[in-house]
């Protein structure tokens, strides 16, 4: 698997390895990507894809003149 690296600010890593219960900013930031990923993947199976918003528009006709 191929591995990325970033670079965060101290404590907004501190942050999330206390609210994700981790002990290495590696696994809060694994965690946490996870979980937004799958929280996305929940909200399109309920929505549909992002590209299916066109669906969600009301095509209204237009005001007739005359």
């Amino acid at each position: 698997m191929a591995q990325v690296t970033v670079t965060l600010d101290a404590n907004l890593a501190i942050d999330a390895m206390m609210l994700s219960g981790t002990k290495s900013p590696q696994d809060a930031v694994e965690l946490i990507l996870r979980d937004y990923l799958a929280r996305g993947r929940r909200t399109e199976s309920r929505t549909g894809e992002a590209a299916d918003g066109h669906r969600l528009t009301a095509d209204r006709p237009t005001a007739q003149e005359g």
